[in-house]
C-alpha cells in the first residue's frame, strides 16, 4: 500500500468541542474563514483503555512535541518513513 506523501497529509488541528442543541460548538475560538470545510472526528472516551498515568504521560509527550514543531524542530515525515522502511 502506498504511503501518502507529507504533502497529502496536509495540516491536522486538534480542537476540543461539545454538543449544543444538536449542533458542534468548539470551546476556543478558532481562525479559520468563514465558511470553511472542517473534518469532524469522534474521541470514544468509554473505548478508551489507557490508564490514567499513561494518559498523563502521552499527554506530557505530545505538549513535548507541539513546543518542538512551534520551534521549528522537525523532522520530515518522509525521511522518519524512509528510516523505518530500512529497519
Amino acid at each position: 500500500m502506498p504511503r501518502p506523501s507529507s504533502a497529502t497529509l496536509g495540516v491536522v488541528t486538534a480542537l476540543k468541542a461539545h454538543i449544543r442543541n444538536g449542533r458542534i460548538v468548539v470551546d476556543e475560538p478558532v481562525d479559520l474563514p468563514e465558511g470553511a470545510e472542517v473534518s469532524v472526528y469522534l474521541y470514544d472516551a468509554s473505548a478508551d483503555d489507557l490508564p490514567p498515568q499513561e494518559r498523563a504521560a502521552l499527554g506530557r509527550a505530545l505538549e513535548r512535541g507541539v513546543a518542538q514543531a512551534d520551534a521549528g524542530d522537525l523532522i520530515d515525515a518522509d525521511v522518519v518513513l524512509a528510516e523505518l522502511e530500512q529497519t
